[in-house]
């Protein structure tokens, strides 16, 4: 294997792990659930991305041809990753809502129609 490549894959497993690094400080420092699975989860998938990079260039100049076998790992988890974060967001909001405890606010819809009983008639 080439210096060169041998050099790239190094950088790029150090790169994922400065992002899963500052995921994690995203995750201390985050006062809620709801804050806290946004940031690990995007920086976790980011990670993933950079190794899987990094695994295509070593078995790439391993081989000598290009091999893709390692992006099957991003598939599923570009699949898997937001329906997993979706249903854990739905199940703290449910557990929220049977305590009792405060909900986070809606999202504003600046741009949503009035009803038919706001209109002031002249």
């Amino acid at each position: 294997m080439p210096p060169f490549s041998e050099l790239l894959v190094a950088l790029l497993l150090l790169c994922s792990g400065a992002v899963v690094l500052t995921a994690a400080l995203g995750l201390q420092r985050l006062p809620d659930f709801f804050a806290r699975m946004h940031a690990p989860a995007l920086a976790s998938t980011l990670g993933t991305w950079i190794v899987a990079l990094a695994s295509v260039i070593h078995f790439s100049t391993r081989a000598d041809e290009l091999r893709l076998h390692v992006w099957l790992i991003i598939i599923v988890l570009s699949i898997s990753a937001p329906v997993s974060a979706m249903v854990l967001a739905r199940a703290a909001l449910f557990r929220r809502r049977q305590s009792g405890d405060a909900l986070p606010s809606p999202l504003n819809t600046p741009a949503a129609a009035p009803l038919a009983d706001d209109r002031i008639d002249n």
